[in-house]
């Protein structure tokens, strides 16, 4: 994620937005656009949600730009930022779905999905298999995001897999 941004026009962009500078954030931010949109989506399953997470994402990071200690890794910060945004969405919709006693029911003559499969999994478990497997994230690259050692990545990921795997067995039969 940080190899688009190196460079001296670049890294100056992602200073001077870190300085105040918000024309800088809203280039950058337009430089990012595609991958930011397709977590959004990926994470929230629909286009209105999606464009919603985008703007939440641009008020966020004009408020917390000038948190961002390390301007190489802009792109995993906005990456970050915009997880956290799709999980409160979930969280938010979970809620009202809750508490409107809505009971989704599946039926036979519905296809087998993975991205359903995978939806049943908690949350964290779904985010691994996101950045993996939809964004190509390396384990390193993963660990440094979740801020935990590259070993744990390995192994939650194993567990993660397995059980992905047992879903589809019973979706199957």
């Amino acid at each position: 994620l940080t190899t688009n941004i190196r460079g001296g026009e670049g890294m100056e962009l992602v200073k001077r937005a870190i300085a105040g500078d918000e024309r800088a954030l809203l280039k950058l931010l337009a430089r990012h656009e595609d991958t930011l949109y397709r977590t959004a989506y990926a994470y929230l399953k629909n286009e209105h949600d999606a464009i919603d997470a985008m703007q939440e994402l641009t008020y966020r990071a004009l408020k917390k730009i000038h948190t961002v200690k390390e301007p190489a890794y802009i792109a995993t910060w906005l990456v970050r930022m915009m997880i956290n945004i799709c999980l409160d969405m979930k969280k938010k919709q979970e809620r009202l779905v809750y508490n409107h006693e809505v009971e989704l029911v599946s039926t036979d003559q519905q296809p087998f999905e993975i991205a359903d499969i995978i939806a049943g999994l908690p949350i964290e478990q779904q985010e691994l298999i996101y950045l993996k497997y939809f964004q190509d994230m390396k384990n390193g690259d993963i660990a440094q995001l979740k801020k935990i050692p590259e070993g744990t990545v390995k192994s939650r990921l194993h567990t993660t897999l397995k059980r992905l795997r047992v879903l589809i067995e019973k979706e199957e039969l």
